[in-house]
């Protein structure tokens, strides 16, 4: 139900930036996941925090710039990434890199609900649950880089 949910949103979402742009108005939502808590705290703040996240696949991308209209695609590529950006490196430097990134772009939004007291050790852990996932497995995820012309 949340995946339906948070697709309604991107579609929404998207088309009002799409119009917005047209317009010479830009606008852009950051919005990020919380992907782990081990008993850092009450479970009812957990339970009381959402940060959806949607990564839209290409299809939707040109669906939406179709029904919006005012920008014909020039060129649309798909670029996968390592989650530690490829570096040859340990998995534990791994794993602290990609916490790192991931600290600086959600730490105000855990902070503000959860509390700075929890955000060392949180992100510690979360920089070992990433090590150890990518001990076993060189995780990717991609990126959609898009040009679009505006239609007169």
């Amino acid at each position: 139900m949340r995946f339906e949910a948070y697709s309604l949103q991107f579609h929404k979402d998207f088309l009002l930036f799409l119009k917005s742009r047209a317009e010479e108005i830009v606008r852009w939502r950051d919005e990020c996941v919380l992907t782990h808590r081990q008993g850092l705290v009450e479970e009812e703040k957990v339970d009381s925090f959402n940060a959806p996240y949607y990564a839209p696949s290409e299809e939707e991308l040109k669906f939406e710039l179709g029904k919006e209209g005012s920008f014909t695609i020039d060129r649309l590529e798909a670029f996968e990434i390592d989650w530690d950006g490829g570096a040859e490196i340990s998995a534990v430097a791994s794993g602290q890199r990609v916490a790192k990134t991931v600290r600086a772009v959600v730490e105000s939004m855990i902070e503000s609900h959860f509390g700075k007291d929890i955000m060392d050790d949180l992100f510690r852990r979360y920089s070992e649950l990433v090590a150890d996932h990518l001990s076993k497995s060189r995780t990717k995820h991609i990126n959609l880089v898009v040009s679009v012309i505006r239609n007169d």
